[in-house]
């Protein structure tokens, strides 16, 4: 399969865009994308990949749901924009917020809505140093997350992000943000007689004690942390974190970002473990991708302290509560209802790591092939019985992505993690297409 872009577009887009992850060396092979349908992309080439990884974790239902379209046709036609104020509201954004409160965790009650994953990271953030100066503690302002975690890029959002390769550039990051280590079964070092799960649970603990009680806000948190490698907890880890942050007074946030809308095989992450947070934040796979759209939920003690506040909150968004993007968000959750995307993800999941557990676990360099629903990876590594990783200059991770692009399936890494989370809808064949790329990318490579 060729892979050469169109050299007009190319080096139009070369001479007036900026991209996200800048890298113009990369960008010498971009791929120019011109339609999609179901699990499948096709650049102006005529080139067909299979999209690994759903966009960037999010066209859940797919490519072409021209019933999404229509959504927005018609809202747009209809009211295209208007202000979510205070004192302004419109029937989208009510019907949603009502959606959303039969579909997540019985605790989470109230939403605000914003325009994706980051914004969503900083509201939460903010609401939780609001909640504690409203509730007589103003000193508890800490956020503690996990290294490998990923939340979002705008300034507070990449503090909160433990994976370090976006801090250099921009430093010095904002005040008040700890890193423990990720539970990470693969790699998680614990001593003593606790679980692997308990002792990573334990250094929230540790760091609370560290930082001290009264000046911690909340823990945040992916079910699964995705970019940072599709890193699926133990099962004890999550309710020993209930129960640290309840005697800490500290507030557990959940990440739905990627999680949310049955990606994991349930509607959301921590339903797999049987917690429910104070906070949630969510993006991506409420819409599909096709339109901008996250929020925030809060447990109904935190609205209500919310709105007791003598003052007037002082954050907002132009587009929270865009009626376009909740009309579309909408109409995706009748989707992800209708088809049963938690059940889908949850059976192709399961086929998809058996297929590859099964050509690839005894393969010398595949340290593991893990994962949750449809959410997949493949740890390579120079050595499987010590683990050790290659050295970064070997590029094992871009030379298999660059073999499994020749062979027509698109995805991203971390390091030498290929990671898959492809759209819900994707058929049996195409999965096992999947496996025949990656089998064959990382013979060629390794």
């Amino acid at each position: 399969m060729t892979t050469t872009p169109n050299p007009g577009l190319l080096s139009r887009d070369q001479a007036r865009l900026i991209h996200p992850l800048h890298n113009p060396g990369l960008h010498q092979q971009a791929h120019i994308w011109a339609r999609g349908e179901g699990a499948v992309l096709t650049d102006t080439e005529g080139n067909q990949y299979i999209d690994g990884l759903s966009g960037l974790w999010n066209v859940v239902a797919g490519h072409g749901r021209t019933e999404l379209a229509e959504a927005a046709a018609r809202q747009m036609d209809t009211l295209g924009y208007c202000s979510g104020y205070a004192g302004s509201s419109n029937p989208a954004a009510i019907e949603l917020a009502e959606k959303l409160a039969e579909l997540t965790y019985p605790s989470i009650t109230r939403f605000f809505f914003t325009s994706g994953g980051a914004e969503s990271t900083e509201t939460n953030i903010k609401t939780a140093r609001y909640y504690w100066k409203l509730k007589g503690k103003p000193d508890k302002t800490k956020v503690i997350s996990l290294q490998w975690g990923y939340h979002g890029v705008t300034l507070a959002a990449m503090s909160a992000t433990g994976i370090t390769a976006y801090w250099p550039m921009f430093e010095p990051r904002v005040p008040g943000f700890v890193h423990i280590p990720s539970p990470y079964p693969y790699r998680y070092e614990s001593a003593g007689d606790q679980t692997q799960g308990v002792a990573a649970a334990n250094e929230l603990e540790q760091a609370i004690l560290r930082e001290g009680p009264e000046t911690v806000a909340m823990f945040l948190a992916e079910p699964v942390q995705g970019a940072g490698g599709v890193i699926i907890p133990q099962p004890d880890y999550f309710p020993r974190i209930r129960e640290i942050c309840d005697k800490y007074d500290v507030l557990l946030v959940s990440d739905e970002v990627i999680t949310g809308f049955g990606r994991t095989g349930r509607m959301f992450g921590l339903d797999h473990w049987g917690v429910e947070p104070d906070m949630i934040q969510f993006a991506k796979a409420i819409t599909s991708g096709y339109f901008p759209l996250g929020g925030t939920g809060v447990k109904e003690e935190i609205a209500q302290v919310l709105d007791t506040g003598e003052m007037v909150w002082m954050h907002a968004f132009t587009y929270s509560g865009h009626p376009v993007g909740c009309a579309v968000a909408l109409r995706n959750l009748e989707i992800i209802e209708k088809e049963n995307f938690p059940a889908q993800a949850a059976d192709k999941g399961a086929y998809l790591l058996e297929r590859l557990q099964s050509a690839l676990g005894d393969h010398p360099h595949v340290g593991e092939v893990r994962g949750l629903g449809l959410m997949l990876a493949v740890e390579l590594v120079k050595h499987k019985e010590t683990k050790a990783e290659f050295p970064a200059q070997d590029q094992i991770g871009p030379k298999i992505h660059a073999a499994t692009e020749k062979r027509g399936l698109f995805s991203r890494l971390r390091g030498d993690v290929f990671l898959l989370a492809p759209p819900i809808v994707i058929s049996r064949e195409q999965l096992d297409h999947t496996v025949e790329i990656i089998t064959e990318s990382i013979e060629e490579v390794l």
